[in-house]
């Protein structure tokens, strides 16, 4: 007991940031999930085109062009899933050479002293959220996968299907390429909040701070921005 009083007035102020974080990204992801079905946003706005373009889909006997913007898509996906491996890497080696990089680290203007746990916390928790990127990532791979068998299976005009099943064929696939996009929005806003945590190294009252001016950037971009208005 005793033990667990002095970890938490040593380290209140870790704890506290830490909290904070948690409440910025799990509420700002809870926040657009809700709000992307009632407000318009980047989000809802992209599905009503891609609804739009499974239509156009259906009426066409050649869908090369179709299958290739989905390999295009699949390609930036893979892409960052690969980088995620590299940057969760690059972590791992940080915490083996701990040492140097405190050292290095104190020498910067407002940076506050921490002990080696606290640092090997700190990145833990980065190379969690890296992790949490990388799921994102690679099953946002595999629901491009499931709309590109969608689109291979697609009825062709010629088969004279109602107006009814076609809108519902349409829909589906419009759905499945929406969900692989909203996962691939999920790793990219962990990378957003990773540059919060980087700041957690050099002072946690910063940490706040940029969690709370992530949380500001997404919201501009995803529901404020002039693309949206486009």
């Amino acid at each position: 007991m005793y033990y667990q009083q002095t970890f938490f007035l040593e380290n209140w102020l870790n704890i506290l940031a830490l909290v904070w974080f948690l409440v910025c990204f799990n509420g700002y992801m809870a926040y657009a999930r809700v709000k992307s079905y009632s407000t318009p946003c980047l989000a809802s706005v992209m599905h009503i085109y891609r609804t739009e373009w499974m239509r156009r889909m259906l009426t066409r006997d050649n869908r090369i062009a179709d299958t290739t913007a989905i390999s295009n898509l699949e390609r930036s996906v893979s892409f960052f899933a690969s980088t995620t491996i590299l940057v969760m890497a690059g972590i791992l080696t940080v915490m083996s050479s701990t040492e140097q990089v405190i050292n290095l680290i104190e020498d910067l203007p407002f940076a506050m002293a921490a002990t080696r746990k606290e640092w090997e916390l700190k990145l833990l928790v980065m190379l969690l959220l890296f992790v949490y990127a990388f799921f994102k990532f690679t099953w946002s791979l595999r629901q491009y996968g499931f709309a590109s068998v969608m689109v291979g299976g697609a009825p062709a005009p010629e088969e004279g299907l109602g107006e009814l099943e076609m809108e519902a064929h349409a829909a589906r696939v419009a759905k499945m390429t929406s969900m692989a996009a909203n996962s691939f929005n999920l790793g990219l806003r962990s990378y957003y909040f990773s540059i919060a945590i980087l700041s957690w190294i050099i002072n946690p009252w910063l940490f706040m701070v940029l969690s709370a001016v992530i949380v500001f950037v997404l919201y501009r971009r995803e529901f404020r921005s002039s693309t949206l208005t486009t």
